[in-house]
């Protein structure tokens, strides 16, 4: 779902490195490369230019967040992970991704592209959202970096960690349960909990806060549907689920 290392780089090195991705893996071609970094540019640059206002410290602090994040775990997975950095790039529909999981992925798509046009147009430029205390602030961008640690580790502990629900069996899928999957059984969607509601609450949308408590209903939704297949399919995992009780949000649920 979502392309999110160990270093950060100067911009001009770290392009001429994801550059090098693409000449030294004829799998990962370049104009997957100009896509990502067109994805991990454009995000960011639309909140800015829908906002009206460039100089939007919160808009900049997420955007500069996004990047950072995506960037560092892309360079992580070629480093320490191609396949799995492989398994990222499939699209809805193909494989054998399980059918409903395919309009669930458009609707999270779609929902994201809502979420970040809405957001500048309620806290910046139209104001509709006309008082948000800075104290929340504060709480979203902390639950920020609770969601950049979920979701680097997820992807650091899960070689498995498909953007699709299927059976990777020609990838010898088996059941991981260390780390943060000791934690809840889907760390990876617990930081998306946490993005969909810390970055409204940074950029102080309460029209963000709602389009993202839908998203998080999706996710609660496609999380009960991927149990029912890795139950039927995954050896072990309806025992690791005795194991660890919560699915996405600890004492909760």
């Amino acid at each position: 779902m979502i392309q999110l290392p160990y270093g950060t780089q100067p911009g001009s090195a770290l392009l001429m490195e994801v550059f090098a991705i693409a000449t030294e893996n004829e799998k990962l071609s370049a104009g997957k490369i100009i896509f990502t970094i067109f994805y991990l540019i454009i995000f960011p640059a639309l909140l800015l230019f829908l906002s009206g206002d460039w100089a939007w410290i919160e808009g900049w602090i997420f955007g500069i967040w996004f990047i950072v994040m995506c960037t560092m775990i892309i360079i992580y997975l070629y480093r320490n992970d191609p396949s799995l950095l492989m398994e990222r790039y499939k699209q809805p529909g193909t494989a054998n991704q399980k059918r409903w999981d395919k309009y669930v992925v458009y609707g999270l798509l779609i929902g994201f592209v809502a979420w970040i046009v809405i957001m500048p147009l309620d806290s910046k430029r139209y104001g509709w959202t006309t008082y948000f205390p800075a104290w929340l602030k504060v709480l979203g961008g902390m639950a920020l970096i609770l969601s950049f640690y979920f979701f680097y580790q997820s992807y650091a502990t899960n070689t498995f960690a498909s953007p699709l629900v299927r059976m990777q069996t020609e990838r010898k899928q088996q059941l991981i349960s260390t780390g943060v999957y000791e934690i809840v059984r889907h760390p990876m969607y617990l930081g998306g909990l946490l993005l969909f509601v810390g970055t409204p609450l940074l950029l102080g949308s309460i029209y963000g806060v709602i389009i993202g408590l839908i998203m998080i209903f999706l996710l609660a939704g496609r999380i009960i549907g991927e149990e029912k297949m890795l139950v039927n399919e995954l050896d072990g995992y309806a025992d690791y689920m005795k194991r660890v009780r919560y699915r996405l949000i600890p004492f909760i649920w």
